[in-house]
């Protein structure tokens, strides 16, 4: 008869040789999310899982989000938190848009998303990318990691 303690060892060895690198007991979780501008566009990709903890609860989430014309969202962190951001920026670049008859800039988006996830760090758990197009700035990338700080980077 093989022990509980034989079969934890033999896991986690298997775990190990399948992800290397990875300690015992430790699980792979975590988004995916990336921008990067070219000359042509912002290319964003997303992976499409949803989990808790180590259970994969929906295969098929979309963890890109479109806040306006030209400018879109790349997600994660808490899904709940993260789409009640965008719904927020989403309402708020509209009305800039019917305010002043122009579309918004990435920047706007960007500094709007940075501000809404700082002045609520304590209680959210999100991490952004956003990228678009816009007449003053052309093709951007703003990252907008969990501590709310918004850079204008070259790809994230």
């Amino acid at each position: 008869m093989i022990s509980t303690h034989a079969i934890q060892q033999q896991q986690q060895q298997q775990m190990s040789a399948d992800y290397p690198g990875m300690k015992p007991n430790e699980v792979s979780t975590g988004t995916t999310i990336m921008a990067i501008p070219t000359a042509d566009g912002v290319v964003v990709g997303a992976d499409s899982r949803v989990s808790t903890g180590s259970y994969v609860a929906n295969r098929v989430s979309d963890k890109i989000s479109q806040l306006s014309k030209h400018i879109v969202c790349c997600r994660s962190g808490s899904a709940a938190d993260t789409q009640a951001l965008t719904d927020y920026v989403r309402f708020y670049l509209q009305n800039l848009l019917v305010e002043t008859g122009r579309e918004p800039t990435v920047k706007t988006a960007a500094h709007l998303m940075g501000r809404l996830c700082y002045d609520n760090k304590e209680r959210l758990l999100a991490g952004v990318i956003i990228g678009g197009w816009d007449a003053s700035d052309g093709f951007s990338v703003y990252q907008i990691p969990l501590g709310a700080t918004c850079l204008k980077v070259p790809f994230a």
